[in-house]
C-alpha cells in the first residue's frame, strides 16, 4: 500500500491537488469524502479539523490547503523536479502565495458581489480586483511558466486557479491568461487528473444519496 493518501471530492479544490499528484508520478491512494455529514464527521476532522478537502497524509504527516500541499509534495518528492533550487525560489513562492492570498480573496469577493468601499480599499490585502488582475498579467506576460524557464508546482497552483477562473468567470478573460492556461492544460498529467475526477464525479451523480 502507498504511504501517500489523498482525501478529496471530485467537485472541489481537490482537483488542484489531484493534478499535483499526477505530476509527481508516485503511487497514492484516493479517499473520496462526501459533502455533508461525512466531511464534517469526527473521523475526517482528525485529518482536517476544518472539515474540508483536500488533504493529504504522507506517512504520519498531514497537510491541508492546496498551496501547502503543492509546495510540500514538490519538496517531499524532489525527483519529480517540481521545485526550483532553493536560491531560485523567489518567483516560485511569490506567485504561488500571491494566488493563495490576493487572487483567492479578490476573485471570491467578486463572485460573492462583495464591494469594498473606495475609502477602505487600503485595509484590504489585495487592494482591488483590477490591481490583482493587472499584477497577474504582468507576472505571466511573455512567460510560459510562472517561476522560471521550466514547469513547477507553482504552475499547478497558479494554473489551476486561472483555469477555474476562466471557466466560471471569476477572473477576467485576458489573452495572457488564456495562452498560459492553454499550455498547461495540454500536459498529460493535467489531462489524467481531469479524467479521474470527471469520472468520479459522474459516478457520484449516479449513486443515490
Amino acid at each position: 500500500m502507498s504511504e501517500l493518501h489523498f482525501y478529496t471530492h471530485p467537485m472541489s479544490r481537490g482537483r488542484i491537488a489531484r493534478w499535483m499528484l499526477e505530476e509527481l508520478g508516485e503511487p497514492y491512494e484516493t479517499h473520496f469524502v462526501a459533502y455533508g455529514p461525512e466531511m464534517k464527521s469526527h473521523t475526517y476532522r482528525r485529518i482536517n479539523p476544518m472539515g474540508k478537502v483536500p488533504a493529504i497524509r504522507h506517512g504520519e504527516t498531514i497537510v491541508t490547503e492546496c498551496a501547502a500541499i503543492c509546495a510540500y509534495l514538490a519538496d517531499a518528492f524532489p525527483a519529480a523536479g517540481l521545485a526550483p533550487e532553493p536560491r531560485q525560489r523567489g518567483d516560485y513562492y511569490r506567485w504561488m502565495f500571491f494566488v493563495a492570498g490576493p487572487l483567492e480573496a479578490a476573485s471570491t469577493n467578486r463572485s460573492l458581489k462583495v464591494e469594498v468601499p473606495l475609502d477602505l480599499k487600503g485595509m484590504v490585502g489585495y487592494g482591488s480586483f483590477e490591481t490583482v488582475m493587472d499584477t497577474l498579467e504582468i507576472a505571466l506576460t511573455d512567460r510560459e511558466f510562472v517561476a522560471g524557464d521550466r514547469f513547477s508546482a507553482a504552475d499547478v497552483y497558479v494554473g489551476a486557479h486561472i483555469g477555474w477562473g476562466l471557466q466560471f468567470g471569476s477572473i477576467e478573460r485576458r489573452p495572457v491568461f488564456e495562452t498560459y492556461f492553454a499550455g498547461l492544460s495540454a500536459r498529460p498529467a493535467y489531462q489524467r487528473a481531469r479524467r479521474l475526477d470527471d469520472t468520479a464525479a459522474a459516478e457520484m451523480q449516479k449513486t443515490p444519496s
